[in-house]
């Protein structure tokens, strides 16, 4: 399982305001290059989202789907990407003083991913995740400081 911690310089809140956006999805996970909500519910248990990974010059869509929510504390989802199959991927909160300790915890649950689920890939994971987590924390921080 790879699970990965960012310590983000802002409120919970700040943090829940960009989760709870499906548009803004790609500009903090890891491959896609646009994000579409697919349900008006974002992020409701069973809410979904499309986004588009890049491909040299084509792409590829995936559909990531809440599993379960406790707003402003926990978000878990279910990305599926074609063949690669579907992971699980949650998303915990937690005060800490002002700021926030945000826990990823993700790992594969069908298809290739799950097949082929080795240290070799929990490595690529944490690597992923160690990007993702610093871009959500700069997206979040600058959207609360006002900086561009």
């Amino acid at each position: 399982m790879a699970v990965r911690h960012q310590l983000i310089r802002c409120s919970p809140r700040a943090v829940w305001a960009v989760l709870a956006d499906p548009t803004r999805y790609a500009e903090w996970v890891v491959g896609p290059s646009e994000s579409t909500p697919l349900d008006h519910a974002w992020p409701d248990v069973g809410s979904r989202l499309r986004y588009t990974v890049p491909l040299g010059p084509w792409s590829a869509e995936g559909v990531t789907t809440v599993r379960h929510r406790e707003s402003g504390k926990e978000l878990e989802l279910e990305a599926a990407f074609k063949a690669l199959g579907t992971a699980r991927i949650f998303l915990q909160l937690r005060p800490w003083g002002e700021d926030t300790l945000l826990v990823c915890d993700e790992h594969p649950l069908r298809g290739l991913g799950g097949t082929f689920h080795n240290p070799a890939f929990e490595a690529l994971l944490q690597l992923r995740h160690r990007g993702m987590l610093a871009r959500l924390a700069k997206v979040v921080e600058q959207e609360h400081t006002g900086a561009t």
